[in-house]
């Protein structure tokens, strides 16, 4: 699939079926997502409940969970098995998005984390070799211990 069409399937889904106060923008080109991600969480750190994590919904939890579990649980080493990974992880990504029902400030939260992932996970349908693919699982990795730091 053409990194391009998947991110701004992705960043058109987010933008349009999650319930938000602001104006939805068109993104139209992969520079354009690249702002909406920076301008999105520029000087914007992801803060706690009141000192505690936020709570998911479970519809959209159980396409993080099972992200999760993919990256959590992955035993591969070839490049092959790192693109089959990085399909899992797209696939998971539109159904959390398509399957959006927060509100409020846990959902302008969980934003924070989910637009920065969506872009490393794109970055991760494009690696070349397996050097890279290990970069970008990495990174990954880190982006879900972020993610089980602020929510449940």
């Amino acid at each position: 699939m053409n990194s391009k069409i998947i991110i701004i399937t992705l960043i058109a889904i987010l933008t349009f079926s999650c319930k938000t106060d602001k104006k939805p923008t068109t993104i139209v080109n992969k520079k354009e997502v690249k702002e909406e991600i920076h301008n999105h969480n520029e000087h914007e750190a992801i803060v706690f409940n009141n000192g505690q994590k936020w709570k998911v919904t479970d519809n959209m939890m159980a396409h993080i969970k099972n992200m999760n579990n993919d990256v959590a649980n992955f035993k591969g080493s070839t490049l092959k098995e790192y693109q089959n990974l990085s399909e899992k992880l797209i696939t998971n990504i539109n159904l959390l998005t398509s399957n959006c029902t927060m509100t409020g400030q846990g959902h302008d939260e969980l934003h924070k984390w989910l637009l920065p992932y969506i872009e490393l996970a794109n970055n991760f349908t494009e690696v070349k070799n397996v050097d890279e693919a290990k970069q970008r699982y990495n990174e990954i990795k880190q982006s879900f211990e972020t993610l089980n730091k602020y929510f449940n």
